[in-house]
């Protein structure tokens, strides 16, 4: 195994000169992938209907093509689902990454191809290892296993596609044969679709492996971590897992979770985060202890960047790598290998740097909260305040949610803050109504809520008539343009109205 180290970190390393290729010149490789991008799907059904042939720069392309949303491209999605083939990509779209849905869909079905399996999201991975290889050249990462924590599927090999399922476990079911090699547990139970199973049955296998590397999101893999000291009466993971030395983390905010973590990891636990979604791999935390990650910019994708106070408008003027400044909060614009053109992901970010180009992700489009993976939006809530109103007989006027983090084992939460004119007789009925109508709105939401693991049942605060009008006046926000925001993805706004009611 020493020798298959030495090996591995000595290819991966050879990446780094193709890295800094795209950081001396980031806008002429992403020049070279646009052309590449328009001429490959200039003969798709999408490609005709907007003369992709006759697009030579990204602003006739600006011109031509309109700003997508999932809701836009639902139809082609839903087409391409049913077995039609060069809609919106020439080459066969056989999987579909599964994720919290729009306004009018408990998911959304993005397409993968399968160069965006290779040229993006495999690349991503290797590359992750590339840095850290570089940045860490005495590593023994490869002596041991890498233990991943994803989702799951609906796949089997005995029936035809199209496949989908959470996107890491489209990952995991096509990783290439050295990833394979080298990753814990087998496959079968990686991808199981019970989780409170699935986390029992890797903590028994993965108890038994000399585990290097872990990834996932933290809230998931902290119960894994759990578990496994549990089962062996241990302490700290290190006990376990002697030379565990990386969590590769992303999906959530990890600054709640950093402390638990390191309660019970190594102290020399490396932490590295990685922007990678349902759409493509985005970014990655390229220095030890940076808040930022390296923009990834020769992964087949084309970004634009809308100035976040634009998103709102009919026709927007987007902007390109050498037009962005840092500081100023963008909403992020992808054409893909995979058919999404000018498609907004729903995440606003910053640059933290233009040389080279580093970012960091600073929320949602939309008022949210996503403290646990669960990318609960506001049209969700909304309707389901509304549904248990009706069915509560009551009257609401104002709300807002935060997430409550978790406490030592115990799982988090969301706080609820009511206030109503006619409040329900039973509101514990009414929370009951509100968490069952999420989990029918919202997949994510719904696999966070499985029996209480990572989310438990919402808190309901019920606030005197008022409240919200005494704390919009204190922050000097009364008059019709100023709202209640709905969700938060942080506390400061539910605590501030918890101190007025003492």
């Amino acid at each position: 195994m020493p020798i298959i180290n030495a090996v591995i970190a000595w290819f991966m390393k050879k990446r780094i000169h193709q890295i800094e290729l795209f950081l001396k010149y980031p806008c002429e490789v992403q020049m070279e992938w646009f052309k590449k991008l328009i001429a490959k799907a200039a003969d798709t059904e999408w490609g005709n209907n907007y003369d992709y042939a006759s697009i030579s720069t990204p602003d006739q392309f600006r011109e031509r093509v309109p700003v997508q949303e999932y809701n836009d491209i639902r139809p082609y999605v839903e087409r391409l689902r049913k077995g039609e083939n060069n809609l919106l990509w020439p080459t066969q779209i056989k999987w579909f990454a599964k994720s919290s849905g729009t306004t009018g869909d408990k998911s959304k079905y993005i397409p993968v191809s399968a160069e965006t399996l290779e040229e993006c999201h495999y690349k991503g991975g290797k590359d992750l290892l590339s840095m850290y290889c570089n940045n860490n050249p005495d590593t023994r990462i490869f002596d041991g296993r890498s233990l991943g924590l994803g989702g799951s599927h609906d796949y089997s090999s005995d029936k035809p596609g199209p496949f989908h399922g959470d996107v890491s476990a489209v990952l995991m079911q096509n990783l290439p044969l050295w990833a394979e090699l080298i990753r814990t547990p087998d496959l079968s139970t990686a991808l199981m679709d019970d989780w409170e199973k699935k986390l029992d049955k890797m903590a028994h296998i993965t108890s038994r492996e000399n585990v290097t590397s872990i990834s996932g999101v933290p809230s998931w893999m902290l119960l894994l971590l759990q578990k496994v000291l549990a089962l062996n009466n241990k302490s700290n993971i290190e006990e376990v897992w002697p030379n565990l030395e990386l969590f590769t983390h992303g999906g959530v905010n990890f600054a709640p979770y950093r402390e638990k973590f390191q309660a019970i990891c190594p102290p020399d636990l490396n932490y590295l985060e990685t922007y990678n979604a349902s759409e493509g791999f985005f970014g990655i935390q390229d220095r030890s202890g940076a808040d930022d990650m390296l923009l990834m910019l020769d992964y087949g994708i084309f970004y634009e960047f809308l100035p976040y106070q634009g998103a709102s408008t009919n026709n927007p003027k987007t902007l390109l790598l050498d037009e962005v400044e840092t500081n100023t909060p963008y909403t992020l614009i992808i054409s893909t290998n995979s058919g999404l053109w000018r498609y907004v992901i729903g995440d606003v970010i910053t640059f933290t740097s233009t040389n080279p180009y580093r970012i960091k992700i600073v929320g949602r489009t939309r008022s949210f909260i996503n403290a646990f993976g669960e990318e609960l939006i506001v049209e969700n809530a909304e309707k389901a305040i509304e549904d248990a109103c009706k069915k509560t007989n009551s009257l609401i006027n104002e709300f807002t949610a935060a997430p409550i983090y978790l406490n030592g084992t115990d799982a988090g939460a969301h706080e609820w803050l009511l206030e109503f004119d006619k409040p329900p007789e039973d509101i514990n009925y009414f929370a009951e109504i509100l968490d069952n109508n999420l989990k029918a709105l919202n997949s994510d939401y719904e696999a966070k809520r499985y029996k209480d693991m990572v989310l438990a049942s919402p808190k309901i605060v019920l606030l005197p008539k008022g409240t919200f009008y005494q704390w919009m006046k204190s922050k000097g926000r009364l008059g019709g343009q100023y709202k209640v925001p709905r969700l938060n993805n942080d506390r400061t706004h539910v605590d501030e109205i918890l101190d007025i009611i003492g």
